[in-house]
């Protein structure tokens, strides 16, 4: 039993699904690391919730400090 050879059309198909894999692969990487780097900071998460919260709000200015 033989093998029909390859077309070339397979061959630029498969070039292209590797690429696309790669760029794919690179970008879930990307995410992942970015998500490590901003769980183990430590920083407070929150979500937006539809609630004013003091600590995004600038601090009023009653001109003591002049």
């Amino acid at each position: 039993m033989s093998f029909r050879p390859e077309h070339e059309m397979h061959r630029r198909r498969f070039s292209r699904n590797l690429g696309v894999g790669l760029t794919l692969g690179a970008f879930i990487l990307l995410v992942f690391a970015l998500t490590v780097v901003k769980v183990t900071r430590g920083d407070p998460m929150q979500a937006f919730d539809h609630v004013a919260r003091p600590e995004l709000t600038a601090p009023a200015n009653d001109g003591a400090g002049q």
